[in-house]
């Protein structure tokens, strides 16, 4: 059995936030959320959270993926590990991960359980060549680990001489782990309960502990700042990006093009610079996405065009053109060979196949048939003040410019508006519909004032 404890109860004063540090985004996805979809992708039996300060977002975001345990004063890792009860009397392999480490990939974490086997503790570590603020790892004359030292506790002869790091994850027996939190001793001005004091107890008492060194050791970087969340930033972005190169996606400036980690795409799709493609996007063929888009939760079918637009939880289908400057949200659903041009808006909105809409109109909880023209400067008033309502347009329906369409409302199949026309009543299939004052000229009243004013 694989379990994992991810220790997520600081505050990060480093980040200096308002918010628990692992709550702090990567390619616009929470760090803490990129650990624990890393976990998920090798099937760890049971997954515990230990949380504390601003506890109640780390627990909306997750919900019931994992399972919570909560560190009511932040007195040391050893203290968090002691609250997850819920795995003290189980067998297997436990990871300790902090909450921060979003890099961290499943392969890597894989290989750590897989490394594990036959031993009662592994700790990973790195040779660093500027060792810095971090932990060192010390041996014995036969070479093997002996303990871990805060880099406030190495003598000066440790801190010249001993250049491998604690990367700081680690993996347990997990009934052993349980058996010998008691024997952390509190220590320091706050009497925190450290967990690499295990690694001296645990030796010292016989047991097999092994250091896992590794030679890509970014991966194990704790985003404890803002210089180490850009970093981390552009670290996953270069991997991804590269991802999906190998995978025969053309993506012109790396540096500019920004996706994260759940978004799938297909071959020979081309995306510009300054793009940004988030949540569980998939992207399918042959598809061009022009510089400055946004696309979070979003399905583009294959060969469509998107310019400089934002599409958030919505479809497009294949074959079609979206911006540009368009937008498309809250589960709006566009069919092939549509042309959603600049300026529209679409809100919960669907458009059938073969329907055009150009420019500069707002379609709210509306449902449009196939083949639709929509003119420039239509509007579906959607809402009266209180409550939204849904305008239904059937199959080749023309809709002039300028038109308000006031739900709740229904145009019938093959009807066409009038142009400037406000529409309150439905109407029916065939028909014209024409709301507009009648246009009056005055012959030549412009020249009688004048005259009349001399």
């Amino acid at each position: 059995m694989k379990y994992a404890i991810v220790l997520a109860a600081g505050r990060g004063t480093r980040m200096r936030t308002g918010k628990n540090k692992v709550m702090h985004e990567l390619l616009h996805k929470p760090t803490i959320g990129h650990l624990v979809s890393n976990l998920e992708k090798i099937k760890i039996d049971q997954t515990v959270v230990v949380t504390g300060y601003d506890s109640e977002s780390v627990e909306a975001y997750l919900k019931d993926r994992v399972s919570y345990a909560y560190q009511d004063e932040q007195i040391g890792t050893g203290d968090a590990v002691s609250k997850v009860t819920q795995l003290a009397d189980k067998k297997g392999s436990t990871l300790l991960v902090f909450g921060d480490t979003g890099l961290l990939q499943p392969e890597m974490i894989q290989t750590i359980f897989d490394k594990h086997e036959g031993h009662d503790l592994t700790i990973t570590t790195a040779i660093s060549k500027e060792p810095g603020s971090e932990s060192r790892v010390i041996r014995d004359n036969q070479g093997m680990v002996s303990k871990v030292v805060n880099h406030r506790d190495l003598s000066d002869v440790e801190l010249k001489s001993v250049n491998e790091v604690n990367l700081g994850v680690y993996c347990f027996d997990n009934e052993l782990l349980f058996e010998y939190l008691p024997k952390i001793e509190a220590t320091g001005p706050r009497m925190d309960l450290n967990i690499i004091d295990l690694v001296r107890i645990m030796r010292e008492d016989g047991r097999q502990v092994q250091a896992l060194r590794v030679s890509d050791s970014k991966q194990f970087t704790a985003i404890a700042d803002r210089h180490r969340m850009a970093s981390a930033q552009r670290w996953l972005q270069d991997k991804i990006n590269e991802g999906h190169m190998d995978k025969g996606v053309t993506i012109l400036d790396p540096n500019t093009t920004f996706i994260g980690p759940d978004v799938k795409i297909q071959e020979d799709t081309t995306i510009y610079p300054n793009n940004h493609i988030y949540g569980v996007t998939s992207i399918k063929n042959n598809v061009t996405i022009y510089p400055g888009c946004w696309i979070e939760d979003g399905v583009i079918g294959e060969n469509t065009e998107i310019h400089s637009s934002k599409i958030s939880q919505s479809r497009v289908g294949k074959n079609s053109t979206v911006g540009p400057n368009a937008h498309l949200r809250l589960n709006s659903k566009v069919g092939q060979n549509v042309r959603i041009g600049n300026y529209v808006e679409l809100k919960n909105s669907s458009v059938a196949s073969g329907s055009s809409c150009a420019h500069l109109t707002y379609l709210g909880d509306a449902e449009i048939g196939k083949n639709v023209n929509i003119g420039c400067g239509v509007v579906t008033a959607n809402y009266d003040g209180s409550k939204k309502h849904k305008t239904i347009i059937g199959d080749n329906v023309f809709v002039g410019s300028n038109s308000s369409l006031i739900a709740p409302l229904k145009i019938g199949a093959n009807a066409k508006i009038a142009a400037g026309s406000t529409i309150v009543d439905d109407v029916g299939s065939y028909d014209l519909a024409i709301a507009r004052t009648r246009q009056e000229v005055k012959k030549e009243y412009v020249k009688k004032k004048k005259e009349k004013e001399v």
